[in-house]
């Protein structure tokens, strides 16, 4: 291949990549670094394994979704409505937009959270006007600016992540014993153990992903003869999520877990993120645990910024409004108006004193776990169907994948909410 040639694949490649990277990396939300965290404190290096095949099924469910986007043209939310109906639309809207709702608010805790730890560290900082501050600062960023600026900011959040990275390396860990737990597991037979696979699974599938990305790989234009670009994209982007999972767990194993197993009559108690930040500070320094607290809040402003953005999305596709933060408030005012919203409510449910934080958290899981399987069921059967796909509906290699991923998702998403309906079976 010619200097020229490569020039161009480059140029391509790097006009088209966004959409998979800022997708994966932004469930890296503060549900998922406190699942990551509490793997690695319960259980220490013996999950790293788990994000091997956790890549694969990450991968296997937003390709699909970005190359019907390429494909097709229009979002999965149009693609159900056109295809399935509108009460199938209707149900899905509705749990989506309840289980939405809890999210947004879980991301607000996180900043609440980490305004506690940076308090610790500088009195100026409060829960009381970091969380409005925040909110405000997101609707204003990703509303006032165009499509690339808001694209070059969420690629600015992805980047943040390097701080979990460094903190996992600044704690010492065993590396025999990481690469025995990544490649050679020893299998913790236990509830527990089978619970937190069920955990970390879940955290790193969520079903707003699949329709920001098709409606972000629809925004693209991107030529199907393109496409293999953005499936370069797809796996970086899953790739790096879970190298970023990689190194939380790491980082709580190698200090919580190894202090809690030399020290079992005083072990560090761990129910958040922000209390391994807080754990990390006699473990393994100050600075490692400003770092994660640095990605604590950077994570929280994320995907406060892009899970708001996505329902935004899928709503106005359902309904046929305009949307797009190309657009101006006057031309898509619903769009812009739905996302201030969720933003508002989830800002504002945080700073209610006494509101029941822990119900909104269980409700909204057990509306994600209920949408998952039926989002990636409905998408099999779009991306299978010729009359929209043409040459690109799976081949049987990928069906098979992503079939097995949709039983094995629903299959331990149905144990993951039996589970918390009926809390005496994970005694």
């Amino acid at each position: 291949m010619s200097r020229r040639a490569r020039l161009r694949q480059l140029l391509m490649f790097a006009s088209i990549v966004g959409p998979g990277i800022i997708t994966a990396n932004a469930d890296n939300d503060v549900g998922g670094i406190g699942t990551y965290s509490l793997a690695g404190v319960q259980f220490g290096y013996s999950l790293l394994w788990l994000l091997i095949p956790v890549t694969v099924i990450l991968y296997v469910a937003q390709e699909m979704g970005a190359r019907m986007g390429i494909v097709t043209g229009k979002g999965l939310a149009d693609l159900i409505r056109e295809n399935f109906g509108v009460k199938v639309t209707f149900w899905v809207l509705v749990l989506f937009v309840l289980g939405d709702l809890g999210n947004v608010a879980t991301e607000f805790v996180g900043v609440s959270s980490s305004a506690m730890i940076f308090h610790g560290y500088t009195r100026f900082v409060t829960p009381l006007w970091l969380v409005p501050l925040v909110g405000i600062l997101v609707f204003v960023t990703v509303t006032s600016n165009s499509r690339k600026i808001v694209e070059r900011i969420f690629f600015a959040f992805c980047f943040v992540y390097i701080a979990y990275i460094v903190s996992g390396i600044m704690v010492h860990p065993n590396w025999h014993d990481v690469l025995r737990g990544t490649f050679l597991p020893h299998v913790t037979p236990s509830k527990a153990y089978f619970l937190m696979i069920v955990g970390v699974i879940g955290t790193t599938i969520a079903p707003w992903q699949q329709f920001y990305i098709q409606a972000a790989a629809v925004e693209k234009n991107v030529a199907p003869d393109d496409y293999r670009y953005t499936q370069w994209d797809v796996a970086i982007g899953s790739i790096s999520c879970d190298l970023v999972a990689f190194f939380i767990i790491l980082a709580s194993g190698a200090t919580i877990f190894v202090f809690n197993q030399a020290h079992p009559h005083h072990p560090f108690t761990v129910t958040a993120p922000s209390d391994v930040a807080i754990a990390l500070q006699p473990l393994a320094g100050r600075f490692a645990s400003l770092l994660f607290a640095v990605g604590l809040l950077n994570a929280a402003m994320f995907t406060a910024s892009i899970l708001p953005l996505s329902t935004a999305y899928y709503v106005c596709e359902a309904f046929g409004f305009e949307r797009g933060v190309e657009l101006r408030f006057g031309q898509a005012k619903t769009f812009y108006s739905l996302y201030l919203a969720f933003i508002t409510i989830g800002a504002g449910v945080v700073m209610i004193p006494g509101a029941p934080l822990l119900g909104i958290l269980f409700y909204s899981q057990v509306a994600n776990g209920a949408l998952l399987p039926v989002v990636l069921f409905l998408m099999l059967l779009l991306v299978n169907d010729k009359r929209l796909m043409g040459t690109f509906t799976n081949s049987l290699s990928s069906n098979v994948i992503a079939w097995a991923t949709v039983i094995i998702v629903s299959a331990l998403t149905l144990v993951s909410i039996v589970t918390l309906l009926v809390p005496s079976l994970s005694s």
